[in-house]
């Protein structure tokens, strides 16, 4: 399977980063020929606050990011991974929600984001992501030709846990959009994934936000750097500092080796107590 990230800088405008989406796509779709591309997190919008977040926001299925997605899965014969965007849930519920598609524009995996942002960075802003969106609950993989593939969105890297339940639902690829701080980003974001690359042995392919987006009067920044990481922690794709994307081929005998040569799976023994 050859896998392709796109790197993001999305505003608060919704048809703006849809067209914006699209366009990213099609140029990785054309250059690397992928069998799964990925969108960052809420790549439909970025600032705008409360209201912005809102009218982003969109019913699944039935919206504008949903509708887009499914077009290009179905024209490209490709499956598409959708990052993430805000999915209208009624009564004024919002999640923070990935959907993916396969070669035939069929829904096939959704995925609400179970931990939520809430956090103060070092220079002091602030993050409530749990005053306007719900939490998921289900730890979600899928079958996409032949390599299951788990789900987990942005903050979700910290907490090793999820990614251990997904390797245990047999992942050997695992998807995390992100919009990772420019402050948390630069300290955090290629250490964490390759730690869970190495913990889990899986592919880890990470589509970004980078740049920056307004916020409460001013400007906040994300961190990019979209990544795919192979089973023994090793970078093996990256987006440089702009909007764009990078690829690369997993190849499932590498993985197999790497589980048999270091088979900590058979060695756990923690979760076998609880």
């Amino acid at each position: 399977m050859r896998v392709a990230v796109i790197q993001m800088n999305s505003g608060p405008e919704k048809s703006a980063n849809l067209g914006a989406a699209k366009d990213l796509i099609e140029r990785a779709i054309e250059a690397e020929r992928p069998d799964l591309v990925s969108l960052p997190e809420t790549f439909t919008v970025m600032g705008g606050g409360d209201a912005g977040r809102r009218a982003a926001a969109e019913p699944i299925p039935g919206g504008e990011a949903y509708a887009m997605l499914q077009g290009i899965a179905r024209e490209h014969g490709v499956n598409v991974h959708g990052g993430s965007f805000f999915e209208d849930r009624g009564a004024g519920r919002l999640a923070n929600t990935t959907v993916v598609f396969d070669r035939q524009g069929n829904e096939v995996a959704l995925y609400r984001k179970i931990h939520l942002f809430d956090i103060v960075t070092p220079n002091g802003d602030a993050y409530r992501e749990s005053d306007y969106t719900e939490a998921g609950r289900d730890v979600v993989t899928v079958d996409l030709d032949g390599v299951r593939v788990g789900l987990a969105i942005c903050y979700d890297l910290r907490f090793a846990e999820l990614f251990l339940a997904l390797r245990k639902r047999g992942a050997e690829l695992i998807m995390l959009p992100a919009a990772f701080t420019l402050q948390t980003g630069k300290d955090h974001w290629e250490v964490l994934l390759r730690a869970r690359a190495i913990e889990t042995q899986c592919y880890v392919a990470a589509a970004a936000q980078i740049g920056g987006y307004p916020a409460g009067g001013g400007t906040r920044y994300t961190f990019g750097n979209a990544l795919i990481v192979d089973p023994w922690g090793s970078v093996v794709a990256r987006v440089s500092d702009r909007p764009g994307h990078a690829a690369a081929t997993l190849d499932p005998d590498y993985l197999g080796t790497v589980r048999q040569r270091l088979p900590v799976e058979d060695h756990r023994r923690l979760d076998q107590r609880q």
